[in-house]
């Protein structure tokens, strides 16, 4: 008798400290796209640290991905009806957000969202405001954590032993592509002695940087291939003839022997690498990562003091991120932007957690130190953000400043989800091929792409 009065207290504490336990391991399930530097990923743990301290209750689960896995992995987790409770990664805006929204796989943030929108820069935020096919109405399904846009870089150095100046650059349409094609090519390859090219264009169907630049030359004539209802606009006689610009000017480079031969089977690093061997003098790409490289460089400890310090002078003195030159009608260039997007899944676990963390992660204070641990390859979506002191501390992040401050246009999939299977299908670069590979007109090859833009987003 005595001995039981003693076992069932002394139970019952094990069951308490045991419940106590798991109260103490709530989980949370967070998966994350590996950082392209270390700061970014630093800058992660230290919100999660800061969270979990919080909640001293509340275990999250981090589990960080390569960008190209991201996608896979979500979608094996969804259709195996166990996805994480938040998820980020570069590249859901471009390729599942607008279609897992559209499809009811997302849970409604708004609760979240609506209170700090008043906070975010313009075309942002909008981005995120998707339409539920099951719902039949928009709402707030994913959270804008940073964005990108398309910048010029160029080697000053190269351009200056070809003989010419910083000053010498035209700022027109037309003449700009030219300058670089027939005026610093010949002279680089006759200087240098190397077979160098003027421009590097992105022409690979495995590249993301192919449609984003394509679209950009598409954005210079002026083309909206959808309204801000997502109906589509391409049997417009105007868009198609914008379309057939932006596609001659696109692929005249290639034709006229300027960039690359191997730049139609490109994919995304390949730019970055001709870029840094010297092979190409100038590049378009959707963020700088090409001067950031040599940044993170000047400040790698396993790296010698020289090489160090060589890096220190490419990002400094020798590379330029400079802006688009103006319109061919002579207005200045609006940027288009990608709105870099995280989720919570309908089927999550845990979800008033995951709207905890979300809110949590959007706050300034940690919102901040993530995107600047980039190097400046990500622009902040806050108005605070972009106010940063960081954004001019040097040449590159105030070039990357001053384009989003002449303003920003939206990708067509933030109003018809369907563009994103065009871009993953990458119907631009397709139509580019057609051209410089199987030699067909311009305007048939375009023909073709309006046919295939129909068939898939109407």
């Amino acid at each position: 008798m005595k001995f039981k009065a003693l076992v069932v207290p002394a139970l019952m504490a094990m069951g308490l400290a045991v419940a106590g336990q798991a109260s103490a391991q709530e989980k949370l399930t967070v998966w994350w796209v590996k950082g392209f530097y270390k700061a970014e990923d630093d800058a992660l743990f230290a919100a999660i640290k800061k969270f979990e301290d919080k909640h001293k209750n509340v275990k999250i689960e981090l589990s960080q991905y390569p960008v190209q896995d991201m996608i896979p992995k979500t979608v094996s987790a969804l259709d195996s009806g166990s996805p994480p409770d938040v998820a980020y990664a570069d590249v859901y805006d471009f390729q599942v957000t607008g279609k897992w929204a559209f499809e009811g796989k997302l849970e409604d943030i708004s609760s979240v969202i609506s209170p700090m929108q008043a906070r975010f820069a313009p075309n942002t935020v909008e981005t995120t405001f998707l339409y539920n096919d099951q719902t039949k109405a928009k709402a707030y399904y994913a959270f804008p954590i940073k964005q990108q846009t398309m910048h010029i870089n160029y080697w000053v150095d190269m351009l200056a032993e070809a003989g010419f100046k910083e000053s010498d650059v035209p700022t027109t349409w037309k003449d700009y592509w030219s300058f670089w094609c027939e005026k610093v090519q010949p002279a680089s390859r006759q200087k240098s002695g190397k077979r160098t090219f003027g421009i590097g264009m992105p022409m690979g169907v495995d590249s993301s940087d192919s449609f984003y630049s394509f679209l950009t030359f598409a954005d210079a004539y002026n083309v909206k291939m959808v309204n801000d209802s997502g109906k589509l606009l391409v049997d417009d006689p105007a868009v198609r003839a914008g379309l057939i610009s932006a596609m001659t000017d696109y692929v005249a480079p290639y034709q006229k022997g300027c960039t690359p031969p191997s730049s139609t089977s490109w994919k995304d690093p390949d730019n970055n690498v001709a870029f840094h061997n010297k092979t190409i003098t100038m590049t378009h790409n959707a963020t700088i990562s090409l001067p950031a490289k040599w940044l993170d460089d000047s400040n790698n400890a396993s790296l010698t003091p020289e090489q160090r310090e060589e890096a220190k002078k490419n990002y400094f003195e020798r590379i330029r991120t400079a802006g688009f030159p103006s319109k061919p009608d002579g207005s200045k260039m609006v940027y288009r932007t990608a709105v870099k997007t995280g989720v919570v899944f309908k089927d999550a676990k845990n979800k008033a957690r995951a709207k905890e963390f979300v809110a949590f992660l959007m706050q300034e204070e940690n919102l901040t130190p993530y995107v600047e641990g980039s190097l400046g390859r990500w622009f902040p979506v806050t108005k605070a953000g972009q106010a940063s002191p960081f954004w001019q501390a040097d040449s590159h992040r105030k070039s990357v400043f001053n384009q989003y401050a002449a303003g920003t246009v939206t990708f067509e999939f933030t109003k018809n989800y369907k563009f994103t299977i065009l871009n993953n299908e990458n119907v631009w670069a397709k139509a580019m091929n057609r051209v410089v590979s199987d030699k067909v007109p311009v305007d048939k090859a375009v023909d073709e792409m309006i046919e295939r833009i129909k068939t898939v987003a109407r």
